[in-house]
């Protein structure tokens, strides 16, 4: 049976953008897998949000404005810079389970997203500034990207894995199709594709703007195509996953990954590698963002 749209999508459940609250949320019992929960929380200033991690690992990304966080494992004073996720790079603060935190908003309006997993491991605590986030740019010609590492592969944690994605508008994303559900390795223990649960979380520069997510596997028991708008996620059990971006509207998302490893090992649809080789220049529009051009 095919799996539809509808059930891959998850709506905004704030689309006014300056409304505090719930913005967004999935947990893993709502998304049919086993791990990954993902939920996004817009403050106003001086509110706090009391939490505590319990059995899970945990990230907090800030998508906009500047908090403190105070918590069993240490203080933050001030994290955050941008004033929205394309006014420049991110913070974000990575926590091990058993953490009980305050986060309060410094700002007049604070957007931050919590992702957490399941684990019977401990890491420290650890801060991520916008020093310490890796940019690539990705791909070629219309299918040209901007990928910033956030928790890459090797960072000190269990399973999360989390990047951000900037595609301008007109281009393609996480293209050509990759897929990450199956964990293989080849004779030497090489790790050639991980198991992954992944959940995509959009932003578009205008309000009036969107992003097309196609999902599908190889026996198309699964092949779902999305309309993504402001502060929907889209989940990604398994199969490929490309995305594009109207023309005229920058698109961004928040990436979220965990599973079988530590990894973002993948595997490209044999039906689309060869565009690669047509990749003679990159989009000149990017980096859409850098370090230290934040005005917030």
């Amino acid at each position: 049976m095919e799996t539809k749209p509808e059930t891959l999508l998850v709506p905004s459940r704030l689309r006014d953008s300056t409304e505090p609250g719930i913005v967004n949320r999935v947990t893993a019992g709502e998304a049919g897998w086993e791990l990954l929960n993902l939920e996004v929380r817009r403050l106003a200033g001086g509110e706090a949000w009391e939490h505590e991690t319990a059995e899970c690992e945990a990230a907090l990304v800030l998508l906009g404005g500047r908090c403190a966080v105070t918590s069993n494992r240490g203080e933050w004073p001030g994290i955050g810079r941008r004033a929205h996720v394309f006014d420049g790079m991110p913070y974000a603060l990575y926590l091990p389970r058993r953490t009980a935190f305050t986060l309060t908003a410094l700002t007049d309006r604070l957007e931050v997203a919590y992702c957490w997993v399941p684990t019977d491991q401990d890491h420290p605590a650890r801060l991520v500034t916008p020093a310490d986030c890796d940019i690539e740019i990705r791909g070629g010609h219309s299918a040209t990207r901007q990928i910033n590492s956030i928790i890459p592969p090797g960072f000190g944690c269990h399973r999360i894995v989390c990047v951000e994605v900037y595609t301008p508008g007109g281009n393609w994303s996480s293209y050509p199709p990759h897929k990450h559900d199956a964990h293989r390795q080849d004779s030497s223990g090489v790790l050639l594709e991980a198991d992954l649960e992944e959940v995509y979380y959009y932003k578009i520069d205008k309000p009036q703007g969107y992003a097309i997510q196609r999902v599908y596997n190889p026996d198309r028991t699964i092949d779902a195509v999305m309309v993504c708008q402001n502060d929907d996620i889209v989940l990604v059990p398994e199969g490929y996953h490309p995305v594009a971006a109207a023309y005229g509207y920058n698109c961004y998302y928040l990436n979220f990954l965990a599973g079988s490893a530590q990894s973002l090992a993948y595997a490209d649809d044999p039906d689309h590698v060869w565009t690669k080789d047509t990749w003679t220049a990159q989009d000149p529009r990017l980096p859409m963002v850098h370090l230290g051009m934040e005005t917030g």
